[in-house]
């Protein structure tokens, strides 16, 4: 099987090297003729004199006519910035569709206008920013062709201005602040338009409607009339400094009084690669995880918030697959504080990309974990007009340390280090996708079964997706510094999709999904089956609902609890067959008060039941307040020791966006697998940009009795300084 990928690859390789699809589409941008204030007013004489993008081509809910909302964008640039005006006309009059005023909205629930820049040209990685129709700022990287990450930040300023018939969104983006090659005068650009109230999301490049506007292989050209201006020295420090106090009710242990610092520096080595330093970080400001009720066998997959991290994570994230990750730069610092690291990050030219990470965390007394260095390396060549070759080394090193010295701690491996060479396939239309990787792990008394391998093949129409994954991973593989909850397996997964579009009525689009992944141990033994069955309906007015029946094969391979409350466990090897249906429903989001549901119920293991109903009600005050919750309960019923169990988890959360510089939110979560509450408050001040004043409280409860686990309230400034 695993020849039969890359004979695949061979196969649409020719489709690879096909021209660019918009190509004839191109805007000229000339350097600005008169100074410009950002203000969402187009009265300077630069503006007048910009040649202007419009006539804009609709993507939803049909890709084959132009747009019925008319957008106009134009662009000009100085020695220090790049500027973008976008005017937004209206054709129904009424309040626009905003779902508050926080940065990096969510893209489906707002009107807003988005554009995609991709400085190389390579059509794989590239920049998006933006704004809402109330001036709420959107910014991230993008990767693997148009995938998002609204993680990073940089500096950059906008201005949005409304009007009866129309709204402007006006910005600066420093040349600092994106990565791009000198010289190179031609750019993939594209403007993306979401307006709710009319259920159209337009582009000016075209796109079809199967992909999304921020796909890179569709963008158009921006054709500079000189090369862009050299950065120059770009060189920014952003220190914080730290107080707080936080007290352990369950210790009895006295307040513990903090007070902190330390400080993060951006470091231009070229304009399009970035030294990232750190020195004593603190994190204390990111964003509690969302939690869940835990039904799995194996590990759960949170995904990294910490800033440090996000800048070009791709390179070092997106080796592997959802569950072969060789890296995750969560297993860095966690529990255990960082002393300081380093990253190299960004594009060498156009065809090759380099990432280089080492960070170095402290011991720990009372576990006698030592220090440890964790090293990684990535490199990322072009081939052809999109796919990419990539190879990643990742080493976790334990410093002075002599393993089973203390008898009384345990041991740690001295070293776990891993090698991996992967192909990634993005043809020039983006119908064929694929990837194909190999990776092998080095630990202390391991040399043989730690060998994966992995390779998918995707080809996606207006009507069809098709696909086929399969994976191996071996039973001595180990991934120290990586996310991969099961080992020792086969996998085989091919999936099929059809929709089907009809000329009218209140339906869009609508077909069915199947989806089988089969799990076998080495001798092709089958360990594990879910087949899955969805009927998808897509609404005009953007709301969805979906239907689905499914059945389930394990053989568990070890003790498992299926509450995971710590009751009994079903034994290894006990075999468990069960058939569930469900439904989904997710609102129209023109609405001020918007609501989802999903169920489920059958069979579960031992014969059991179980019943599951997840639902989110939400309402705007736009666009200052955000009131969601959401609750998720399971009923599960199984023969004794378990016999019924009851699982509550409850979230609501509130938004206070004062403006688009000042944010409060309040975030409670009760788990009653967990049996505990947890409140989660957060004010935050951007009084420049990018420099930030964070004042966050945190408090854990038992439930039953109502009482106080542990307390903390952190004061956290951060400022960016440019050199």
């Amino acid at each position: 099987m695993k020849f039969i990928l890359p004979i695949l690859f061979s196969l649409v390789t020719f489709s690879v090297l096909a021209q660019k699809k918009n190509q004839a589409f191109q805007l000229h941008i000339k350097k600005a003729t008169s100074p410009i204030t950002i203000d969402g007013v187009m009265d300077e004489e630069a503006w007048r004199n910009a040649e202007a993008a419009d006539n804009f081509f609709m993507v939803l809910p049909m890709d084959t006519s132009h747009a019925k909302v008319h957008t106009e964008v134009r662009m000009t640039y100085d020695t220090a910035n790049l500027y973008i005006i976008a005017v937004c006309y209206l054709t129904k009059p009424g309040p626009y569709m905003i779902e508050s005023l926080r940065r990096d909205f969510v893209f489906g629930k707002n009107d807003n206008f988005i554009f995609f820049i991709d400085p190389f040209d390579d059509r794989t990685n590239g920049f998006t920013f933006g704004a809402n129709a109330a001036g709420a700022q959107w910014d991230g990287t993008l990767y693997d062709g148009g995938k998002a990450d609204l993680s990073w930040d940089n500096k950059w300023t906008s201005v949005v201005k409304n009007y009866p018939n129309q709204w402007i969104f006006e910005a600066a983006i420093p040349f600092k602040s994106i990565r791009y090659k000198k010289g190179i005068t031609n750019w993939g650009i594209n403007f993306s338009r979401l307006d709710i109230k009319v259920a159209e999301k337009s582009a000016w490049a075209p796109v079809p409607r199967q992909f999304p506007t921020a796909s890179l292989a569709y963008t158009g050209n921006l054709i500079w009339d000189a090369p862009p201006p050299v950065a120059g020295a770009n060189i920014s420090v952003i220190p914080y400094l730290l107080g707080g106090l936080n007290k352990d009710y369950d210790k009895h242990t006295k307040t513990d009084f903090r007070k902190d610092a330390g400080a993060d520096a951006k470091i231009a080595i070229t304009s399009s690669l970035n030294l990232d330093l750190t020195v004593n970080p603190d994190f204390s400001q990111v964003e509690v995880d969302r939690q869940v009720t835990n039904l799995d066998r194996y590990e759960l997959f949170f995904p990294e918030r910490r800033q440090f991290f996000l800048e070009n994570a791709d390179l070092f994230a997106n080796f592997g697959y959802t569950n072969i990750r060789p890296f995750f730069s969560r297993r860095i610092g966690l529990g255990v504080p960082i002393n300081y690291g380093a990253r190299l990050s960004g594009s060498i030219n156009k065809d090759w990309r380099i990432g280089v990470m080492d960070m170095q965390t402290k011991s720990v007394d009372e576990t006698g974990l030592p220090p440890q260095n964790f090293a990684v390396l990535a490199l990322q060549r072009r081939l052809f007009a999109r796919s990419n070759i990539r190879f990643m080394f990742v080493n976790k090193q334990s410093i002075d340390y002599n393993p089973g010295k203390d008898t009384t701690k345990p041991v740690y491996y001295q070293y776990n280090r891993n090698f991996g060479l992967e192909y990634n396939l993005a043809s020039a239309n983006n119908k064929w996708t694929g990837k194909a990787m190999m990776v092998k792990s080095f630990s202390p008394g391991k040399s043989s079964g730690d060998l994966v391998h992995a390779a998918n093949l995707q080809y996606t129409n207006k009507k069809w997706t098709v696909s086929w994954q399969h994976e191996y991973v071996g039973k001595n593989y180990n991934a120290e510094v990586g996310y991969v909850p099961r080992n020792n397996y086969i996998k085989i997964n091919p999936q099929i999709n059809y929709l089907f579009f009809p000329k009218g009525g209140v339906v869009l689009s609508h077909g069915p999904t199947f989806s089988s992944t089969y799990y076998f141990n080495k001798d092709f033994y089958q360990t594990d089956n879910e087949s899955f069955l969805m009927y998808k309906f897509n609404l005009r007015d953007q709301s969805t609902f979906d239907t689905w029946i499914a059945h389930d094969y394990v053989e568990l391979l070890k003790p498992f609890d299926p509450t995971n409350s710590g009751k009994d466990t079903l034994a290894t090897g006990t075999k468990h067959n069960w058939n569930a249906w469900g439904t989904d429903y997710v609102s129209k989001p023109q609405k001020l008060f918007t609501f989802l549901f999903s169920t489920r119920y059958g069979g579960y293991y031992a014969d059991g039941k179980r019943l599951n109903i997840t639902g989110e009600i939400g309402y705007r005050f736009q666009p200052y307040v955000s009131i969601v919750a959401d609750a998720s309960y399971n009923h599960i019923s199984l023969p004794q020791p378990w016999g019924v169990t009851d699982f509550w988890l409850i979230g609501p959360r509130i938004d206070v966006t004062f403006t688009n510089k000042l944010f409060f939110t309040t975030f409670i979560q009760y788990n009653d697998q967990l049996k505990n509450i947890n409140l989660n408050t957060r004010f935050q001040w951007r009084y420049k940009p990018a420099s930030d004043l964070f004042l966050v409280y945190t408090d854990n409860y038992y439930p039953a009795p109502l009482s106080v686990r542990n307390r903390a309230l952190v004061l956290k400034f951060t400022y960016w300084w440019n050199m």
